[in-house]
């Protein structure tokens, strides 16, 4: 996601972020110009801080001259809970769930008005899709982004649902009164499911990961070409994996950040 415009009086740490923030999953090698374009700072300025970024490895130059980001971050993106604690408890459990259904697995966390993908867990059988781990997609048009927003605090849906939503697809449900009635059936059923939404030809159903209190950590989805007519006889493998996580977490006396501060309990 680009940095945005900064004012004049930024700090040199919110000028160093917005380099960072330059840089996502669409564009992860970028030339010295794009940066500054999508950061919103001066070329000369990007470019004596990008330099210090490449001393300090938080950044590296490629043979073609673009930049990637440095060694320096990807080790300090590993100690993130995201990694260190979500990741790593419920990985197990996502690729047995794989093994079974044979369909792509995504576990994702609910960051702002988008779901942000943790893990992905696929094989060649399985239908490509545009997510991959790190990267972000939008709430409201993916399994486990509606998973997550259901459960989000009022407040959180409120402010979703009078934003202007991107039609992804001419089947992407955009209209608030339309997604509301969506929201509140996933909350009462437990469950959510999408039909070509995010992207044409495919389908998928995903559930909660609850905390023991009720808290909603995170969503495990499974997204496939056809999910068959009756999506929800793939909801008792998925709810199994959301409580083997959930129950891995309690076990290793693990706590998650504030990604997903949801206080709404799903429907058994």
């Amino acid at each position: 996601m680009a940095g945005g415009t900064r004012s004049p009086g930024a700090s040199v740490t919110s000028r160093v972020l917005a380099i960072l923030g330059a840089f996502d999953v669409a564009h992860p090698a970028l030339a010295l110009s794009d940066i500054a374009r999508r950061a919103g700072l001066p070329l000369a300025t990007t470019h004596r801080l990008v330099a210090e970024l490449v001393t300090g490895r938080a950044l590296s130059r490629a043979a073609d001259g673009t930049y990637i980001i440095g060694v320096r971050l990807w080790e300090a993106g590993l100690l993130s809970p995201l990694h260190t604690r979500l990741r790593e408890a419920a990985q197990p459990f996502l690729q047995e769930l794989y093994a079974t259904l044979r369909e792509n697995v995504h576990l994702a966390v609910r960051d702002g008005d988008e779901a942000l993908y943790v893990e992905k867990v696929t094989g060649h059988r399985s239908v490509p899709t545009i997510s991959r781990a790190g990267g972000r997609l939008p709430l409201h048009a993916t399994g486990v982004g509606k998973a997550l927003l259901a459960f989000a605090p009022p407040e959180v849906i409120a402010a979703h649902l009078r934003r202007p939503l991107r039609r992804c697809t001419a089947y992407t449900v955009t209209e608030p009164g339309r997604l509301a009635r969506e929201l509140a059936g996933i909350r009462e059923r437990g469950w959510a499911r999408t039909h070509e939404e995010m992207t044409l030809g495919s389908c998928s159903v995903a559930v909660p990961v609850p905390d023991a209190d009720g808290t909603i950590l995170a969503a495990i989805g499974v997204v496939g070409h056809s999910l068959g007519a009756a999506p929800q006889r793939l909801v008792p493998a998925l709810r199994a994996a959301a409580e083997q996580v959930a129950d891995r977490l309690a076990e290793t006396h693990e706590t998650m950040p504030p990604y997903a501060p949801a206080r709404r309990r799903a429907s058994a």
